[in-house]
């Protein structure tokens, strides 16, 4: 299992899915992006054209990670940990801590594939001021990237386009 982390628009999506370029077998991309207005759907076109070709199966599920089947041999990126953070929090449904819900769905993932890739976000480290629910949100993103971090094999922060390993030894 690897986590990527990182900023906005810096690589993150590029180098995970370089770590499943080479496995054989079922490639399952799950989309957690919802396609709310016209810049959800640029990036959602950005990323579709990143994968095109890669033979990944792409599997749209905003919410409840752990309802997903996963086929045999299956080799998964999960793209990513901060829109289903959000959508967890914020939808119809929404769970106002959803730490183990989400965390149930990673360990579900992880049991199910031979490779686990999940894509997150570093929010909390602009130290901007924010509403109540926004803090609430940095909150819950900051223990889930911890959680998933100790479960994870590598960890890799991408830097301007450069991945830096946090733990593990991988070469990417």
């Amino acid at each position: 299992m690897t986590l990527i982390t990182g900023g906005s628009k810096c690589g993150k999506s590029r180098l995970a899915e370089r770590f499943l370029d080479n496995c054989n077998g079922n490639k399952l991309y799950i989309a957690t992006m919802q396609p709310f207005g016209e810049e959800a759907q640029t990036a959602i076109e950005r990323h579709r054209k990143i994968r095109a070709g890669k033979g990944f199966e792409t599997v749209e599920k905003y919410t409840g990670l752990h309802e997903i089947e996963v086929p045999e041999n299956c080799h998964i990126l999960l793209e990513c940990m901060a829109n289903l953070c959000a959508n967890e929090m914020f939808g119809n449904n929404g769970f106002s801590d959803p730490t183990e819900r989400i965390m149930q769905g990673i360990y579900h993932l992880k049991e199910r594939s031979e490779t686990l890739v999940v894509v997150t976000n570093n929010v909390g480290s602009d130290g901007v001021l924010y509403s109540t629910e926004t803090n609430k949100y940095i909150e819950v993103m900051g223990r889930l990237n911890a959680l998933t971090a100790v479960l994870s094999d590598n960890v890799i922060e991408c830097v301007y386009g450069v991945p830096v390993m946090l733990k593990g030894n991988i070469c990417c």
